[in-house]
């Protein structure tokens, strides 16, 4: 059973019970990402992720990471394009400690000046890794050139000349702004009393001002165009996208089911064409980058520096099939009972159910049943794919990035097309 409450200062508290779980998952989640950053402060809803675990007004770094560990639990967060997310996971009984680490680290930390420059310090490391990693890189690439001159285009991370300029002050700043009760939503999954959590939810966040939530930022256009990095590496590393859907967007489901049908799974046409049959590439996939108000399909591979023209060529004819032939019938059933089974299987988890309900929360405002996920999957037509497909894959919306020893001449935009 889910159930919602909103607290007087605008905190939602969403929770699922589960009475056969051992453990009880936690999070924090602030709608507060990269997107919401000035290009100037880009990095630094990343970096205050970071030194919300470097100490409070009662506890040290270590006695945070002793804390959770003497209990088994696990204390994490992440950051993304639009929110940040703090999350413990515990046995049922030890939900209490839970509450109270989080709350301690999102309103008590002390961010002291050489915790914030040791931290600096990683988050530089850090960069630099994505910078050494072609994998990673050419996915920050794509973003930057895909929606230029716009938040979502920006680097979680932030660049080496922003991170060094963020001072404590702005720090403080930002977290006055973003981190308010109408941005925050606390869920939780697990073998749990909604009502019992909401209470004690209400008290260890009543000092959080409401604040004001704020809308996203501008609609994001589409940009074609081929880009190359050059790199001294054995492969050439390849990220071809188009435009995609929103996270609401009423065609998601649609979107889902001609996601894995390209190169989704192990079974997708991309993997079972490009790998399989031609063993032109160890590792092929696409996957869906989607937003509030934008998103994208994504092609990410690499190959060797004399198959990168073949392997575009056939990520093109891959796209152009979709956007003229219908699926097969046969096609289309092994892929939804694949997703569904996926689906499925991961409701097994108090941390994935949880971090259903906080994205449900996020992009539709309201819980979204497995049900009805489930038949959404079903309703999915050959037709509706096919029309899909002719909605987004055009020539107007690609976008190809490349990393590795190749040369921007070798990869005309002309020769960007569908046919």
């Amino acid at each position: 059973m889910v159930n919602k409450s909103t607290l007087d200062n605008g905190i939602r508290v969403v929770t699922e019970k589960i009475p056969s779980a051992h453990s009880i998952t936690i999070g924090l989640w602030v709608e507060n990402g990269s997107r919401h950053e000035q290009p100037s402060q880009n990095g630094i809803s990343h970096f205050i992720e970071h030194l919300l675990f470097k100490g409070t007004e009662r506890r040290s770094a270590q006695a945070i990471a002793k804390e959770i560990d003497s209990v088994g639990g696990a204390l994490n967060a992440f950051t993304t394009r639009e929110y940040s997310c703090y999350y413990a996971k515990v046995l049922a009984k030890k939900l209490p400690l839970a509450i109270d680490l989080l709350s301690d680290i999102v309103l008590n930390s002390v961010f002291e000046l050489d915790e914030i420059e040791k931290e600096r310090r990683v988050i530089l490391q850090e960069i630099h890794k994505v910078e050494d990693d072609p994998d990673d890189l050419i996915q920050d690439l794509f973003c930057q050139k895909f929606w230029v001159d716009h938040p979502l285009g920006l680097s979680i991370l932030g660049s080496e000349e922003t991170v060094s300029n963020i001072t404590r002050a702005s720090i403080l700043a930002f977290m006055a702004e973003r981190y308010c009760g109408r941005n925050i939503i606390i869920c939780a999954a697990g073998d749990l009393d909604h009502q019992e959590l909401v209470d004690r939810i209400a008290e260890a966040f009543k000092q959080v001002p409401a604040g004001t939530s704020t809308p996203v930022c501008t609609l994001p256009e589409y940009h074609r165009g081929v880009n190359v990095t050059g790199k001294d590496l054995e492969q050439v590393h390849i990220c071809l996208g188009t435009r995609g859907l929103p996270q609401d967007h009423p065609d998601r489901f649609i979107a889902y089911t001609l996601n894995s049908i390209l190169g989704g799974s192990l079974s997708s046409r991309l993997f079972q064409n490009v790998r399989e049959d031609l063993g032109l590439v160890y590792s092929i996939y696409s996957y869906l980058n989607s937003h509030t108000d934008a998103g994208a399909l994504v092609i990410a591979s690499g190959t060797s520096f004399g198959d990168a023209s073949r392997v575009v060529g056939i990520l093109l004819k891959e796209l152009n099939k979709l956007r003229t032939d219908l699926v097969e019938e046969e096609e289309l059933y092994s892929t939804k009972e694949q997703l569904k089974g996926n689906l499925m299987l991961s409701m097994e988890s108090t941390d994935n159910r949880m971090t259903r309900l906080a994205r449900n929360e996020i992009y539709l405002g309201c819980h979204f049943p497995l049900k009805d996920a489930l038949r959404a999957v079903d309703r999915v037509s050959r037709e509706e794919i096919l029309k899909l497909g002719q909605l987004i894959f055009c020539d107007d919306y690609l976008n190809l990035q490349l990393v590795g020893r190749v040369k921007r001449a070798d990869f005309p935009l002309l020769d960007l097309t569908l046919g």
